[in-house]
C-alpha cells in the first residue's frame, strides 16, 4: 500500500467541500426577499368592491355575493399627506363597515398610507391572519 495516495472518496469529499462553499457564498450574496405590501397576511380574494363614482352601495354588492362564513371581509381605506386625510379615512372606513352591518357581514378595517379609492375585499382569510381558513 502506498503513503499519500487519494481514494476516490477523499476527491469526492474535497469536491461536496467546495460545492458547500460555493452555495454558502451564493446564498449570502442574495438580496433579501421582498416583503409584500400589505398591512396584514391576506389570501387572494375572491371579489373585490372599489368604492369609487357611481359603485352600487356596500351592502347591494355583498347582497350579490355568495355568503361563505369561511371568508373574511376586509375595508381598506388609504390616506395621504393633507391635513384631515387619515380622519376622513377614518369616516369612510366607518361609514363602509355600517353598510356591510346592514348586510349582516362583519369586517375588519384596515387604515394605511397611500392613495386611491376605498377597497373592500372578500378572501378565505381566517380572521387572526394565519393563513387559509379550513
Amino acid at each position: 500500500m502506498k503513503h499519500g495516495s487519494f481514494g476516490w472518496q477523499t476527491s469526492l469529499a474535497d469536491l461536496s467541500l467546495i460545492l458547500f462553499m460555493l452555495a454558502a457564498a451564493a446564498l449570502h450574496q442574495r438580496p433579501p426577499a421582498k416583503q409584500p405590501d400589505r398591512a396584514s397576511p391576506q389570501s387572494e380574494p375572491v371579489a373585490v368592491y372599489e368604492a369609487a363614482s357611481g359603485a352600487p352601495r356596500l351592502d347591494d354588492w355583498l347582497a350579490q355575493q355568495a355568503a361563505d362564513p369561511r371568508q373574511q371581509l376586509t375595508i381598506i381605506t388609504r390616506y395621504g399627506p393633507r391635513p384631515g386625510a387619515r380622519e376622513a379615512a377614518l369616516r369612510e372606513a366607518a361609514r363602509l363597515l355600517e353598510e356591510a352591518g346592514q348586510a349582516g357581514r362583519a369586517a375588519r378595517i384596515v387604515v394605511e398610507p397611500g392613495g386611491g379609492p376605498a377597497r373592500v375585499a372578500l378572501a378565505y382569510d381566517t380572521p387572526n391572519g394565519t393563513g387559509l381558513a379550513p
